[in-house]
C-alpha cells in the first residue's frame, strides 16, 4: 500500500517571472582575499619599476640588473688568497737543489703548499711504479715531522724557536730528493747496485739539506748539528725503503 505525502502549493509572484528587486538580492561571487599592494614600495625587487631597480647598487658598490657592469681589477688573484705562491714555492724548491749553499732566509716563511705538492709527486712515481702508498707516506710525514719538532726542542731547551709547522714545511721540501730518486728508479731495475747506491746519495743530500736549513734557522744550534743531522738521516732513510722496497 503507497504512502502518500502532503506537499505544500507552490506560489509564484504575479505576473509569473521573478522580480527586479529579487535579482539584484542575489549574492554576487567574490574575488578571493587580495593584500593591497603599495604603488611607492622602497624595496628594489618589490616594484615594478625596472629603471629603479636597475639603477640601485649592491654590497660592492656597483649595480644591479641586467644591466650592471661588475669590475674585477682590484681583486687579487686566487691562488694567492688560498695562500699559494708559485714564485716563493719554486725558489725554496730551487735552495734544497744545491745542499751545500742553502738558503734559509727564503724559509723562514714556512707554508706547506711546496710540501703538499712534492708529497703528491712522490706518490704518482709510487703509483706509476705499482705501488699504492698515499696513506703511508702522509703518515710518516706527519710522525717524522712531529719527531723532529720533539728532538729539536729537547735539545735547544728554552731556546728553541721551531715550531710544528716551521718543520713540517722543511720536511716537506727536502723530500725533493727522495722524489727525484723515485722518478729514477722507474728506469734502474729492481735490487740491483746502481739503484741502492743511488738511494744512498739522495738520502744523504735530502740529510745535508735539512739539517743545514733548521741549524740555519734556529740560530746558533751549530752544537746540535750532528744529532739534528742523525734524526733527519733516519727519516729520509724510511722513505728511501718505501721507494726502493
Amino acid at each position: 500500500m503507497a504512502k502518500e505525502f502532503a506537499i505544500p502549493p507552490v506560489q509564484f509572484p504575479s505576473g509569473g517571472s521573478p522580480t527586479a528587486g529579487n535579482v539584484h538580492q542575489r549574492r554576487v561571487a567574490t574575488a578571493p582575499f587580495q593584500s593591497p599592494r603599495s604603488t611607492s614600495s622602497s624595496i628594489p625587487y618589490m616594484s615594478f619599476d625596472i629603471g629603479a631597480a636597475t639603477t640601485s647598487s649592491g654590497i660592492y658598490g656597483g649595480p644591479i640588473g641586467p644591466y650592471a657592469t661588475a669590475s674585477f681589477e682590484d681583486e687579487e688573484p686566487l691562488l694567492d688568497e688560498l695562500g699559494i705562491h708559485l714564485d716563493q714555492i719554486w725558489k725554496k724548491t730551487k735552495a734544497i737543489l744545491n745542499p751545500l749553499r742553502a738558503n734559509p732566509v727564503i724559509h723562514r716563511d714556512s707554508d706547506l703548499s711546496g710540501p703538499i705538492i712534492l708529497y703528491l709527486s712522490l706518490c704518482l712515481f709510487q703509483l706509476l711504479a705499482g705501488k699504492i702508498q698515499f696513506g703511508v707516506i702522509l703518515g710518516w710525514i706527519v710522525v717524522s715531522s712531529i719527531f723532529l719538532y720533539i728532538v729539536f726542542n729537547m735539545l735547544a731547551g728554552r731556546n728553541g724557536r721551531l715550531n710544528l709547522h716551521t718543520c713540517t714545511s722543511i720536511v716537506g721540501y727536502c723530500l725533493l730528493p727522495l722524489v727525484i730518486l723515485s722518478a729514477a728508479s722507474l728506469f734502474l731495475p729492481p735490487g740491483s747496485t746502481g739503484r741502492l747506491g743511488a738511494a744512498g746519495i739522495f738520502v744523504l743530500w735530502a740529510t745535508k739539506a735539512c739539517t743545514g736549513l733548521m741549524v740555519a734557522l734556529a740560530d746558533g744550534e751549530e752544537d746540535h748539528r750532528g744529532l739534528i743531522g742523525y734524526a733527519c738521516l733516519l727519516i729520509y732513510t724510511l722513505f728511501s725503503l718505501v721507494v726502493i722496497f
